[in-house]
């Protein structure tokens, strides 16, 4: 079908997008460095400057971006304090991977692979073989965990090569299809605290000659999706996790090494048309489009068959200079979901792929009524989104 063109801004590059770090300083290369200075099998370590530990810790707080805690040293001043080495800590930032969101990033983070080989590559997607969207935070609707990602996560090779391994997180995470895939491996212990998530982790640690444990805190994400980074709720949630963060570093065992990192980062998207561009209005953007997936700043668009081309052609017009817009191969070709994608992905990422570069939205009101009403967002690869820190501290 062939679709009318407007007057619209001069369309981004798809080359000009900042793509992750893929094998030399991105989420998922952190814990196949830890295992491997374990000499755990078939794992390999990327981030050189990250000396072997007997035992290692990843705390991850989900929705803490680098730029986020560089911007709030008197909310989090234990983090902050790490970012020097005074304190026999390092800290710097490392990419999420694309797009930059839960389900994509605890998968790369657990299994140390990019997306396109995990097969997690947003919010929501299509099932090649069903047609249907997945949300795969949710795991809806519920298809074959290891079918969806068949590869062992590290935590597995790990447990297999006699690594004390284990995961404290909530009790509600244990059975979840995204654990299965993405986090399994040795044991799991369900805390509802944070503090007590952080006694239980660093006594892990110290329950074997090595060990690999990894915790979870998810509120900073709450907060900055239901009231925005600006709000006291925020920062009282890094006040809060700041404090649990030196509780933990205060009682690593001998020879541990704590990493902190983060799964995104995150930015407010102000709440009026010129922002937050809405697919179910727009009648533009709704033309040839069969399926609406990922999420509001990291779109995948799944053409009706035979409009792929005129669909991909609108959406750079009517986008202009506020994503940059790519087709499947263009965004495979670049690098944005990792250096190759396997043959059971790829028909999961869209026909079109939008990755927002300012603070804007495609929200859908109608399809998506609750995170379309979000006041913080993420998902894309602007340097609020991408860039997560990776904190150290060793004993």
């Amino acid at each position: 079908m062939a679709l009318p063109t407007w007057d619209h801004p001069e369309p981004l590059a798809v080359g000009s997008a900042p793509v992750p770090e893929y094998g030399a300083g991105s989420l998922a290369d952190l814990l196949p460095t830890l295992a491997a200075g374990m000499e755990v099998p078939g794992t390999t370590a990327v981030i050189q400057e990250l000396a072997p530990a007997d035992r290692a810790c990843v705390f991850l707080i989900d929705g803490l971006g680098w730029e986020q805690l560089r911007t709030h040293p008197d909310e989090a001043p234990f983090m902050t304090s790490l970012l020097a080495s005074s304190r026999g800590g390092t800290g710097r930032p490392i990419t999420a991977g694309y797009p930059a969101t839960t389900a994509t990033s605890l998968a790369s983070v657990g299994t140390g692979l990019p997306p396109g080989a995990h097969g997690l590559p947003g919010y929501t997607v299509r099932d090649p073989e069903t047609r249907e969207l997945m949300n795969q935070l949710r795991w809806q609707p519920w298809t074959a965990p290891h079918v969806w990602q068949p590869y062992p996560t590290v935590f597995q090779l790990s447990h297999e090569a006699g690594v004390h391994t284990a995961q404290v997180s909530s009790p509600a995470f244990e059975h979840t299809p995204l654990t299965k895939v993405a986090l399994s491996g040795g044991t799991f212990h369900g805390r509802l605290s944070g503090e007590d998530r952080m006694d239980l982790a660093a006594a892990q640690l110290g329950a074997g000659d090595r060990a690999l444990v990894y915790t979870y805190y998810s509120e900073v994400d709450g907060a900055g999706h239901r009231y925005g980074l600006d709000s006291d709720t925020w920062r009282g949630q890094l006040m809060h996790v700041d404090r649990l963060v030196q509780r933990l570093a205060e009682q690593l065992p001998p020879r541990s090494a704590l990493y902190v990192t983060a799964d995104h980062g995150m930015i407010d998207v102000p709440f009026d048309e010129q922002h937050r561009i809405d697919f179910d209005e727009d009648w533009e953007l709704r033309a040839g489009v069969a399926l609406l997936g990922g999420e509001g700043r990291a779109r995948h668009v799944y053409a009706v068959p035979g409009a792929e081309s005129d669909v991909l052609t609108c959406w750079r017009e009517v986008l202009g200079e506020q994503f940059w817009v790519a087709s499947r191969d263009e965004a495979i070709a670049a690098g944005w979901f990792g250096p190759t994608v396997d043959e059971r992905v790829y028909g999961r990422i869209g026909d079109v792929v939008a990755a927002a570069r300012d603070d804007v939205l495609i929200i859908a009101s109608e399809r998506e009524p609750k995170e379309s009403a979000m006041v913080g967002n993420h998902g894309s690869m602007t340097p609020a989104e991408q860039l997560v820190p990776l904190l150290e501290v060793r004993s």
